[in-house]
């Protein structure tokens, strides 16, 4: 008789002890929702974050440009390898070039890829031909997270405002 209370005594204890399944599902449920809270939140953050990222990006890039202006005396040309020639000492016709050249102009290791994987785009522009002959003679630009060129989300260097260092992209 002790024993058999002993046993339904301890069947009570491990019932009240132990979580039920709605309590377990009330918690599963709470934490996706804290979760799904977070995703809303960070995610648009994430692409500012990659937006300001690019703008640094060109805004260094195109430094890097004017110090090897400085140094050569002319940008860079797709013939020296465009924005290439800023990392790896290209191959002059004149060897008094190559000996002006003081690179690299940005650090090694730097990836001139924006943080959707495109390219960083550098263009020569023709000075005779621009009306305006304000900012430096190049485009410098990404084609943002679409990848298509010409489009809204563009993020180019401000050329009107080249010494403030800003950069203007639709977001």
């Amino acid at each position: 008789m002790i024993i058999r209370n002993r046993t339904r005594n301890s069947r009570r204890v491990a019932r009240i002890s132990g979580f039920t399944l709605i309590e377990i599902l009330l918690v599963i449920v709470i934490i996706l929702m804290l979760a799904g809270a977070l995703v809303v939140f960070v995610l648009p953050q994430q692409e500012g974050a990659e937006k300001n990222t690019t703008r640094l990006l060109l805004n260094n890039i195109a430094t890097a440009l004017d110090t090897y202006r400085l140094n050569l005396g002319r940008y860079p040309t797709e013939q020296e390898g465009g924005l290439n020639a800023l990392l790896i000492k290209p191959n002059y016709e004149n060897p008094r070039l190559g000996e002006k050249w003081q690179g690299p102009y940005v650090k090694p290791g730097t990836r001139l890829e924006d943080p959707w994987g495109n390219k960083i785009h550098y263009e020569l522009v023709d000075r005779a031909l621009d009306d305006k002959k304000t900012g430096p003679p190049y485009k410098l630009y990404s084609l943002g997270p679409d990848g298509q060129p010409d489009t809204d989300d563009d993020i180019r260097l401000n050329t009107e405002d080249k010494g403030g260092g800003n950069s203007s992209g639709d977001q």
